[in-house]
C-alpha cells in the first residue's frame, strides 16, 4: 500500500518501521471469552483501529480487479429502482399503497450475540443494552405488528446472553418511563406514541455561555450523590458576594482508572 502510494515515510516513521510495528500488533492480539484469555493467531478485532486500515488496503487492490472486469464488459447497463432496501440496520419498503414500510434489518451474517450478562464489563454498560434496543426497535418498526416480532427477539437474544428476565422487563419499562408513557402500546395507539418518541428526542441544541458557566471536572466515586448539595452549600459561603456564584455549574465526571478498566480497554 505504501509502495503504491509512493509514501516513503509516516510522521518520521520509515516503511519498515511500520511494517514491524503493525506486525507486532496482529501478531499480539488477545481476547477474553468465558472468564479465559485467548491468543488471536488469525485476523483481527473489527474494533481494532489497525484492522480497519488493513482491511481498507486489502479492498484497494481487491476493488482494482474488479474495475478492470467492469471496463472489459460489453457495456450493457441496466438500472432499475426496486421497491425495496437496506441501510445499515433499517429496513424500507415501499408498499403497494404508497406508504413506507420500516423495520430493524438484520445481515444474512447476523448471529444473536451482544455483551454477555456475566462479563467483567461495568454494569451501566449491560443496562443500556436492552434499554437502547427497545427504543430502537420502537423507532424502526412502523407497524404494530413488526415491533412486536422485534420485540420477542430482542427477548429471545438478551435470553441466550444470560440477561436476567426481571432485569431485562425493568430496562424495557424504563424505557416507556422515560419518554413518559403510561399505557402498554397496541394497535390503535403504536403511531401515536412511536411519533411522541421520535420527536420527543429532536431538541434543540442549547448554546452554551462560556463566560457565565463553570465545568467542574470530577472524579466518579460512590458518594457523588452528595457532591451538588455540599457544592452549593460551600459556594454560597465562600463566594456569596462575588460574582462566581451567578455562575451556572456544570459537572463533568470521569471513570475512576483501575485495573478492571485496563483489561476491557485491552481485551
Amino acid at each position: 500500500m505504501l509502495d503504491y502510494l509512493n509514501i516513503k515515510q509516516i510522521n518520521g516513521l520509515k516503511i519498515e518501521t511500520t511494517i514491524r510495528l503493525c506486525r507486532f500488533v496482529v501478531q499480539n492480539n488477545s481476547f477474553s471469552y468465558n472468564d479465559k484469555y485467548y491468543h488471536e493467531i488469525r485476523g483481527g478485532a473489527m474494533g481494532s483501529p489497525l484492522a480497519l486500515t488493513i482491511a481498507n488496503c486489502y479492498m484497494l487492490f481487491f476493488e482494482r480487479d474488479i474495475i478492470k472486469q467492469i471496463n472489459n464488459g460489453g457495456g450493457l447497463y441496466i438500472s432499475q429502482v426496486g421497491y425495496s432496501t437496506n441501510f445499515l440496520d433499517l429496513y424500507i419498503e415501499n408498499l403497494k399503497n404508497g406508504e413506507l414500510f420500516t423495520e430493524v434489518y438484520h445481515k444474512p451474517s447476523y448471529e444473536p450475540y451482544y455483551l454477555p450478562f456475566n462479563s467483567v464489563h461495568p454494569m451501566y454498560m449491560k443496562k443500556n443494552i436492552p434499554f437502547a434496543m427497545l427504543i430502537r426497535t420502537i423507532k424502526y418498526c412502523s407497524l404494530f405488528e413488526a415491533y412486536l416480532n422485534e420485540r420477542e427477539k430482542l427477548r429471545i437474544t438478551l435470553l441466550l446472553n444470560k440477561y436476567p428476565g426481571e432485569f431485562k422487563e425493568k430496562k424495557f419499562s424504563y424505557v416507556f418511563e422515560k419518554y413518559n408513557i403510561n399505557q402498554s402500546l397496541s394497535t390503535k395507539n403504536y403511531n401515536t406514541l412511536r411519533e411522541k418518541m421520535i420527536y420527543m428526542d429532536m431538541k434543540e441544541k442549547i448554546s452554551i455561555d462560556y463566560g457565565k458557566t463553570m465545568f467542574i471536572h470530577f472524579t466518579y466515586c460512590l458518594n457523588l450523590k452528595t457532591f451538588p448539595a455540599k457544592f452549593h452549600a460551600l459556594r454560597n459561603k465562600c463566594f456569596i458576594e462575588s460574582a462566581i456564584n451567578e455562575m451556572k455549574p456544570v459537572l463533568g465526571t470521569r471513570n475512576v482508572r483501575n485495573l478492571q478498566r485496563q483489561l476491557i480497554r485491552n481485551q
